[in-house]
């Protein structure tokens, strides 16, 4: 792999991040779109990283900080860069931000039927914690991010 560059997002980069996220993630999320990515960007600009080789995308991840909770999601790489360390350094990259910010534990959205995602979040140091589960309530009359609509 050539030289990797890690570096937060802006606002030039939203269109480039979702058709990234169309081709490199694994499922949606209800914020896949424009302003779901500019909201993000407005609130902390710092949250959503890059990894880039060569000025081409072939990472994401957003770390997340809300004075409480280290919380990751969005890690994407792309194919042709998956196993090549752009995981490790995106997620090093997010760590290193969050113990600047103090904080303690980074939490991960990682989805259950993702294996290959489990071996790179497990490679990283992560574990799931089976006592735990995640509660939703869609806030939108769109999607859930899960591909269901929402009830009405």
């Amino acid at each position: 792999m050539d030289e990797l560059r890690i570096r937060a997002a802006d606002a030039a980069d939203i269109d480039g991040v979702l058709a990234f996220w169309a081709e490199a993630a694994e499922g949606t999320s209800v914020s896949d779109d424009r302003d779901g990515v500019a909201r993000l960007i407005d609130r902390d600009p710092e949250a959503l990283l890059l990894a880039e080789e060569d000025g081409r995308l072939v990472g994401t991840v957003i770390a997340g900080w809300d004075g409480w909770r280290c919380s990751l999601y969005r890690l994407a790489v792309h194919p042709s860069a998956r196993r090549k360390g752009v995981a490790r350094a995106l997620l090093a990259a997010a760590e290193e931000r969050f113990a600047a910010l103090g904080g303690r534990r980074g939490d991960a959205m990682v989805l259950d039927d993702n294996e290959r995602a489990h071996r790179a979040w497990a490679a990283a140091g992560y574990a799931p914690q089976p006592q735990w589960s995640r509660w939703v309530k869609p806030l939108t009359g769109g999607p859930t991010g899960d591909g269901a609509a929402v009830p009405r």
